[in-house]
């Protein structure tokens, strides 16, 4: 297995990902699908599925390809939920990326989780 460290910054633009596994109090799931955007070490990304409405997202890649980020959502309860996240890269063997997330709720209970999700 490659290690991001091991090759040049990672590029994520144009790239979809979708969730794999999450914690109970995450609001993302397998009908999620996140939309990336990469212009030099900025990142933006689209979000919608499952019981997120529309969310995007926005942070700074460094050299290791980990990212982060800031959050929002609506959600389909019609709430708006905030947080933060970190993202560190995996690098499959088909060469598509996975990342592995520990995020933070910055509104509601504040309460942390991690999730996986991987390119699709």
């Amino acid at each position: 297995m490659q290690k991001p460290e091991d090759s040049m910054l990672i590029n994520y633009n144009n790239r979809s990902f979708r969730a794999l596994q999450n914690s109970a109090n995450g609001e993302t799931s397998a009908e999620t699908i996140f939309r990336y955007r990469q212009e030099g070490n900025i990142l933006t990304a689209e979000y919608a599925g499952g019981k997120i409405l529309k969310g995007h997202l926005i942070g700074l890649v460094d050299e290791s390809g980990n990212i982060n980020m800031s959050y929002h959502q609506v959600n389909n309860k019609g709430e708006l939920m905030t947080g933060i996240c970190h993202s560190k890269p995996e690098i499959l063997e088909n060469g598509k990326i996975r990342l592995h997330e520990t995020w933070e709720w910055t509104s509601g209970d504040r309460s942390k989780g991690e999730s996986v999700i991987e390119e699709i």
